[in-house]
This record gives C-alpha cells, structure tokens and sequence, in this order.
C-alpha cells in the first residue's frame, strides 16, 4: 500500500472502507504542497474541499484563538465539505505542509457511487459530532 492510501486508510471516515473503495479516495485526492503561513480553510468561508495532512503542521484557530495543533494523519474540512455549511475554524499551515485534498464534486461522486463508503462516512461523522456534543458526559 502506498502512503497515501496508508494515510488515508487512517482517517476514520474511511477506515472501514473496502480496499477497492480505498483506492478510489486515493485516486480522487490530490496531492497539494502548501508553504508555511498559507491560510488553507477560512472561518466563515464556504468549504469544498477536505484535507488530510501528509506532512507537516496546521494551526486551527476559532475566533482568532488556537484551538489545536494537526500534524501528519490528521484531517480537516469534512463539516462543511459535507453540510455546505461555513468553516468552523480557520487552518492555516505552520511548516511546509504537503495535504491530499478532496474537493467536493470527487467526494459527492464517491458517496454516490459506493454506498458502504458513504455508510461508513455518515458513521464516522455522526460520532465525531457527538463526541464534541455541547454538554455530552462521559
């Protein structure tokens, strides 16, 4: 498996993905190299693609303040990419960064046309939420 399907295979929305149904996430993304300082994702701005992270680091930051730190494996974009809702946050790269990107048209074509990937995506993204549900205990 090459790295980018080994990365990719990582993210949980495509975790359980079929091999075959992996391979075509991994056709569909591309592979972007950004540079240090480079705002990704806007807060407020309409999203259409969805990031994972290959190499290097992305600062999240809600209203100006940091929230978080991503790395290698992690991902970002998929709320809006999937609700068409505004960005939550804004993610700007921190070191040169390299990203698979998968933009919106690939990614509703992949939904469409392999329903246990769209099965596991709606799983996925279904738990993230309520993970960071406001006033969820544990």
């Amino acid at each position: 498996m090459d790295q980018k399907l080994a990365m990719l295979s990582k993210v949980p929305m495509f975790a359980g993905c079929t091999p075959r149904d992996l391979t075509e996430v991994g056709r569909l993304a591309e592979e972007v190299t950004v540079p240090a300082g480079k705002v990704i994702a806007r807060e407020g701005s309409s999203g259409h693609e969805f990031f994972v992270i290959a190499e290097g680091n992305v600062e999240i930051t809600r209203g100006g303040e940091r929230v978080r730190t991503l790395g290698p494996g992690d991902h970002f974009g998929e709320l809006a990419m999937l609700g068409n809702v505004p960005r939550t946050a804004t993610a700007t790269a921190t070191t040169p960064t390299t990203l698979f990107v998968l933009g919106h048209r690939e990614f509703a074509t992949l939904l469409a046309d392999h329903p246990e990937t769209r099965e596991q995506v709606l799983r996925s993204v279904a738990l993230w939420i309520s993970e960071i549900a406001p006033g969820k205990t544990t």
